[in-house]
Order: structure tokens, then sequence, then C-alpha cells
């Protein structure tokens, strides 16, 4: 094997997929950024609370503002940043070669589920709206060269890359989404730009276009997972549980706390920045939210990983994970509108 990787670049285990792919590629752009200031800059904190048919409950903390998360992040930074996308698995790795052929690294959609790297124990799990950072290729045999959150650089055969650009499985098939940065104009953030940043979260928090978001959302999982059993096939409730804790979990790659342990951080940067010195005391606030996040997905994990996803076992674990979602819409709703009177 004769792997070569992009001139310049770092690898670093990180905490979230998007922003340490972020990271990479800013790092190697000269420009080593932190994830948090890349999140909290993206407005990339929300609550969301989806149940579609045929699928587990979905409870997700990464907000999904317009334009792009990352677009909003680049821009407050002086980045330029452009996303591709393909309808074809040959076009869209003829893009990817060229653009490592050049000498640069690049962000990539995929399904986590395609990856060899990953261990399911032994089951198919698929998430599409994973994202990688490939630094490098061996032209002999195919194999590319890929950071992801932690351990050490992977060796990806073509095909399997392929089949994780090109998955169709939903909610997030990735079609083979791929970004480039221009950092020739980098800047540091501007107050009103890390305050307006702020408002925005703290908005979308506290006052959702609809039910399923903010801390409505939250308000709105912690009625339904009672009606979980009744609206879910069999087999599916401890699968919902687990589910819960994994994208709470830094495991799941939010950086544990459902992100709050990374906004919590991104407050007491910002305040170092320019923002409000108010700004930054309320870092311990979402650090207590994100606490009563992972006592949530400990209840579930407990309910579902220690007892073999017995069905029984996480059907009386409901009552109990109601009154911690409930607790967490008051928790979250009172840390946000402090947030919000501090700008």
């Amino acid at each position: 094997m004769s792997m070569t990787k992009v001139p310049g670049f770092k690898h670093f285990e990180t905490r979230h997929c998007v922003t340490g792919s972020m990271r990479h590629l800013f790092a190697w752009g000269g420009h080593d950024t932190s994830e948090e200031l890349l999140l909290g800059l993206g407005e990339g904190v929300g609550l969301a609370y989806f149940r579609f048919k045929g699928q587990l409950p979905f409870i997700g903390g990464r907000a999904q503002p317009k334009p792009s998360f990352e677009e909003i992040s680049s821009s407050r930074l002086g980045v330029g940043v452009e996303c591709k996308a393909s309808s074809s698995d040959a076009a869209a790795e003829r893009s990817l070669i060229a653009e490592l052929d050049s000498g640069r690294p690049a962000m990539v959609q995929v399904d986590m589920g395609e990856l060899p790297y990953f261990d399911f124990g032994g089951g198919k799990y698929h998430f599409g709206g994973h994202v990688i950072a490939v630094c490098g290729r061996d032209a002999s045999s195919g194999d590319y060269l890929v950071a992801d959150r932690e351990g050490p650089l992977h060796a990806v055969p073509s095909a399997a890359l392929s089949a994780a650009r090109g998955s169709k499985y939903r909610p997030f098939p990735p079609g083979r989404a791929w970004w480039r940065f221009d950092f020739e104009k980098y800047r540091a953030p501007k107050k009103a730009e890390l305050t307006a940043a702020i408002a925005a979260q703290a908005k979308a928090m506290l006052e959702p276009p609809i039910a399923n978001i903010g801390v409505k959302g939250i308000r709105k999982a912690a009625k339904e997972c009672l009606e979980w059993p009744e609206l879910l096939e069999l087999g599916q409730l401890s699968g919902a549980l687990f589910n819960l804790y994994i994208f709470v979990n830094a495991k799941g790659g939010t950086g544990g706390g459902l992100f709050r342990y990374m906004f919590s951080r991104f407050l007491s940067e910002a305040a170092e920045l320019g923002a409000p010195a108010s700004v930054g005391k309320l870092a311990p606030a979402f650090k207590a939210v994100g606490d009563a996040w992972e006592d949530a997905a400990e209840l579930c994990r407990a309910a579902t990983e220690d007892r073999g996803m017995d069905e029984k076992a996480a059907m009386a674990a409901l009552p109990e994970l109601s009154k911690k979602l409930s607790r967490l819409a008051e928790l979250e709703g009172g840390a946000w509108s402090a947030l919000h009177e501090a700008l």
C-alpha cells in the first residue's frame, strides 16, 4: 500500500463529526479553530423531536439553520464555503480524486453504517448525516485515508466510500455531498456576529416555528414517549431508547450532554472574544443542562444495553423518562431565557 496524505494535514481526535471535520480542514488551511466556536457561530445547537412512520423516534441537539450551518459558521470567520453534490458515484469520485490530487482535503457526507471501521455489534445501523474528512488516497489500491472523530486515520476502500456517500437510507441520505473552504480572508468573529449567533439559537429554542422544535419539542417528547409502545412496532421500543442514549451521549458525536457541554464552552470562548461578559457567566447553567441530558440518556442505556434490549425493561423506564424530559424542558427554558436576557 502506498497511501499519500495531503501535505500539511494534521489529525486530531474530535467531538462532533461536522465541527471535527471542519476543524481538520481549517487547521490544514492554517487556522486551527475550536469545534466549540464553529458550533456556536454556526447556530448549531437546538432541539428537534420527530417520529417518522416506520422509523424510530429521533431526539437531536443539532440545529439545522438556513442557510446551512457550514455557511453561517464559515461566513462569521471570513471563510468562503461551497457545498457540492452529485447524482453519480463515478462523478462524485472523480471530483474527490481531483480535490486530493490538487493537494486539498475534502469534507464529505456519508452513511456511517457503510464505513468498515464502525462496529455495530454485528447488526446494521444507518445514519447518513455523518461527516468525515478525506485526507489522502492510494492510487494503486483505490483506498482512501479518512479522519473521523476518534482513533487513528482509517483506510477505506473505494467501494465502501462510494456506498457510504451514495446510501439511500432515510431520514438523512448523504446525497454524495462534499464541501470546499476558502481561507484567504479568515478573520476573528466580530462582537455583533457572536451576539447574533447566540440570539438566533435562543430564539429557535424559545420561539420555535413548530411544536417539534426547541423547548416545545422536549415537552412533546416527554408526553409522547409514554405512547411509544402503541405507536411503534413490536421490538422497536428498546431501539428507540437506545437511540436516545446514543444521540445524547458523547459516543454518538455530541460532545456529551446533547451538545450542551460544547455550547457551554462556546459561551466562555465567546465572552473572551468580545460577547457580553454575562454570556460567559451562563456557561455553568448549560453544563448543568448537559448533565441532566446525560442523566436521561443513562436511564435509557441501562434499560436497553444492560438488559439485552429487553422490551419489558424499556417499557418500564418510560414513566421515569417522561419525568426527566419534562424536567429538562424546564431547565432548557430557564437557561435559554437567561441567555436571551443577557444579550
